[in-house]
């Protein structure tokens, strides 16, 4: 990869991570559109995936780095009203986490060998903007906060994170989704759907490092690069998206449900004539 190339991939990877229009998809797509013959299954190419998705875990932690204080304090012992509301947060994190890693581990291979095609990646991404739509119009303006949110919600919205193992189909989208669906206002979601980002995308580096390196994948001096960039950008994503949520409570997704149709389509009708 050239160093365009890498920094390409990186803002894309640091933005579409958080907004909900699907990394895993634009990262299947631009390649292909671009021409840049990527081989989207060799180790290297996967393993600058996982810097950058280790980038954007670390922003994540480092701009709620407050929450997972107060978690890890409560935690601890820490006794009053709010640790309690703290640690139930943090267990219905660790619960809405559990689905997402169990069925990524057991089906994450089968899952990227049967959508991982371009053209199947953009149909999915169409998809997207229907679940960012439609999540809209069941929702309504919720009102509920995160610390109201109950076990059998919290679950509903790690299910949902499932969905994102498909490339098209957004993980930071779904899991708002959901959590608006059960209740939560969009910015309440937005921070819940974030705090679950960084468990599960540790997990899912920590699961595939070991193997890409068995591979012989290298981490040379643009897969740092692209892991830097990422966590920059991601940091400026999440620090944009609570403040946009904080100020549009009533469809807030359809913006981004727009962008996914026309993304989605666009990009099927250059991969079918071009």
């Amino acid at each position: 990869m050239t160093a365009l190339q890498a920094i390409v991939m990186a803002v894309l990877q640091g933005v579409t991570e958080l907004f909900p229009i699907s990394s895993l998809g634009h990262a299947v797509i631009l390649p292909r559109l671009l021409h840049w013959g990527v081989d989207l299954k060799a180790p290297d190419w996967l393993a600058y995936l996982v810097v950058m998705h280790l980038g954007t875990a670390v922003a994540l932690f480092v701009f709620f780095w407050r929450d997972w204080l107060n978690f890890g304090l409560s935690l601890l012992g820490r006794s009053g009203a709010r640790s309690a509301v703290d640690r139930r947060v943090f267990w219905h994190v660790v619960l809405a986490t559990i689905p997402g890693v169990v069925v990524g581990f057991a089906l994450h291979k089968i899952l990227a060998e049967a959508f991982g095609a371009p053209w199947i990646a953009a149909i999915f991404l169409i998809l997207n903007g229907f679940i960012l739509y439609l999540g809209d119009l069941v929702a309504g303006e919720t009102v509920g906060k995160l610390d109201q949110i109950n076990w059998k919600g919290a679950l509903a919205v790690g299910f949902a994170q499932c969905l994102a193992l498909i490339p098209g189909v957004s993980r930071s989208g779904s899991t708002i989704v959901a959590g608006v669906v059960a209740g939560m206002k969009h910015e309440e979601s937005a921070r819940f759907s974030f705090l679950m980002g960084t468990p599960i995308i540790l997990a899912a580096n920590v699961y595939e490092a070991p193997k890409l390196l068995k591979q012989g994948a290298t981490l040379g001096p643009m897969a740092v690069l692209s892991g830097i960039v990422a966590g920059i950008v991601a940091y400026a994503s999440v620090w944009f998206l609570m403040r946009y949520f904080n100020r549009n409570e009533f469809e807030a997704l359809a913006p981004f449900a727009y962008y996914c149709w026309a993304a989605g389509a666009i990009s099927l009708a250059l991969i079918a004539f071009f």
